[in-house]
């Protein structure tokens, strides 16, 4: 963001979106973010403050001498970095306020909601020996392709697929990182529906008799050799509580996808130094996929397109950090860090009405 925006009618439009003057007054009152007037005029000066130095390209002391030359406050480095780090829970608020603001009336009555994740590193030669990292946990929603969820965590904080609450009635959609029966368990409980992409290694298979399910040995079926796909109940085992009866739903990948799966996993292989199974080369030809839709609603087809929709978060991801800037915080502290990345988050959410003229990738309808 440059200076200018940061100033006159643009600036009007941030706070208009964010709420006015008199809530952003409150909620920075609220939080503790911004008790009274000194350096700082008003409390709709402080996010123009924060915006100019985490999505400036200028650094903490260029931002203060920035806000001092515009009469927009008179504060020290110190001062500033002691504001961004109290302003995590106003900032906080203000995400979710504008996810709030964001969500869309439901397309024929079923919602459709992407859950992925993307990281920056942590600062410090410590961090990165030790592969520290933010990770951005988010949902994200389609028709409208909006964020409709953020959730944020250091390294430690791993994939879940119901870190993000469910929405009764959506259509929730993630990759095989997310494949996890005892999370996948709530957001059935919840009343929504999974679509979700699997490994033959990362569930417990069973049949109906609760007998261990041959998943290798159903790819290499007479029928399914046959006919490129399976379409068919199965139960996933759970650590707690019964199995979950789902539907697996198995495509034939192209042979150059074949192929390229087969390279990436014999690297894998490589990588850990053990040698590829059979099994996995032969896993690679297929594209599998879990789902508790209904087969007289959706087809076979109607669940593999739903599952490629999941590249709209890619897309969006990749948007965040392109047009918005997010990358790695530059400071150590936890809290100023996570104040940096919220920043970035609220300026992607402030931005969303603006998606179309921000970007050439196609929209849903010519993607789907």
């Amino acid at each position: 963001m440059d200076s200018e925006s940061l100033l006159g009618r643009d600036w009007q439009f941030v706070v208009d979106r964010l709420g006015g003057a008199a809530a952003l007054e409150a909620g920075a009152r609220e939080t503790g973010a911004f008790l009274r007037a000194r350096s700082i005029a008003s409390a709709v000066d402080l996010p123009r403050i924060l915006f100019s130095y985490c999505l400036g390209e200028r650094g903490l002391r260029s931002a203060v001498a920035w806000a001092t030359a515009h009469e927009i406050a008179d504060i020290s480095n110190p001062a500033l970095l002691y504001r961004l780090q109290n302003s995590v829970d106003w900032l906080e608020s203000l995400v979710s306020k504008a996810l709030a603001r964001g969500v869309p009336k439901r397309a024929e009555g079923q919602l459709i909601r992407i859950i992925d994740g993307t990281t920056v590193p942590k600062a410090g030669a410590a961090a990165k020996k030790n592969n520290g990292l933010w990770r951005i946990h988010a949902a994200f929603e389609l028709p409208s392709e909006r964020f409709s969820g953020f959730e944020l965590t250091d390294e430690k904080g791993g994939e879940r697929l119901d870190r993000i609450p469910a929405v009764k009635g959506e259509i929730r959609i993630a990759d095989r990182a997310f494949m996890q029966a005892d999370r996948i368990a709530p957001i059935l409980d919840a009343g929504a529906d999974i679509v979700i992409r699997a490994g033959w290694r990362n569930a417990r298979w069973l049949d109906e008799d609760g007998e261990p399910f041959d998943i290798i040995g159903a790819l290499q079926s007479r029928g399914a050799k046959q006919h490129g796909f399976i379409d068919q109940p199965i139960w996933i085992g759970r650590k707690e509580g019964t199995p979950l009866a789902l539907r697996l739903v198995v495509k034939r990948k192209s042979p150059e996808a074949t192929q390229a799966a087969r390279v990436q996993a014999r690297r894998e292989a490589q990588r850990g130094r053990h040698q590829v199974t059979d099994e996995t080369l032969i896993a690679a030809e297929w594209m599998i996929v879990v789902t508790s839709l209904n087969v007289k609603t959706f087809s076979t087809k109607d669940i593999l397109d739903l599952y490629r929709l999941r590249w709209r978060i890619e897309l969006a991801f990749k948007r965040l950090k392109s047009l918005i800037g997010l990358g790695g915080p530059p400071g150590k502290d936890p809290r100023s860090a996570k104040a940096w990345v919220l920043t970035h988050l609220l300026m992607s959410l402030l931005l969303e009405p603006l998606v179309d003229a921000l970007e050439d990738s196609p929209r849903l309808e010519h993607a789907a």
